[in-house]
């Protein structure tokens, strides 16, 4: 391969790379809008799935929003029903949130469960050696994401 045949090709990556990125965040935006949230809330909610219980404070730490944004987002996630806040057993002065999972799950894991279906037909057309290849792609380039992510708040 030539290197304007690579450069080229990797030209094309990268705008396959922003489309990529574009269109994961109008579909999140999509699924937040059928819940009655927005994106950033609903992201704090897969946030805090992944990570319950969880203090307001992480949650800042993990997003990067400060902390009176964050009170908001549990808020807002808490009148939706989505949370709840329950005092920590070892520190009664901190507060701890909590999903009410019944709820995510069929309301949220119900807007998902099409995607879920397609993303899975497609990579069953793949190898485990090609999906052991995406699988470091995507983690090579959460990395590099979370690490330039802290450059710019620096």
């Amino acid at each position: 391969m030539s290197t304007n045949e690579k450069e080229h090709l990797l030209h094309i990556f990268n705008e396959q790379l922003r489309h990529f990125s574009t269109d994961t965040i109008l579909f999140h935006q999509a699924v937040a809008e059928r819940l009655g949230l927005n994106s950033t809330d609903h992201k704090c909610l897969d946030l805090i799935l992944r990570n319950q219980p969880i203090s307001a404070g992480k949650l800042s730490d993990l997003t990067g929003l400060t902390t009176g944004t964050v009170t908001g987002v549990i808020d807002r996630l808490e009148k939706a029903g989505y949370v709840f806040r329950e005092k920590d057993q070892d520190d009664r002065r901190k507060v701890m949130i909590r999903v009410h999972t019944k709820k995510a799950e069929s309301e949220i894991m119900s807007q998902l469960e099409s995607f879920g279906h397609s993303m899975k037909a497609m990579l069953e057309q793949y190898d485990n050696e090609q999906i052991k290849f995406l699988f470091d792609f995507f983690e090579r380039s959460r990395n590099i994401i979370q690490n330039e992510t802290l450059k710019l708040k620096k």
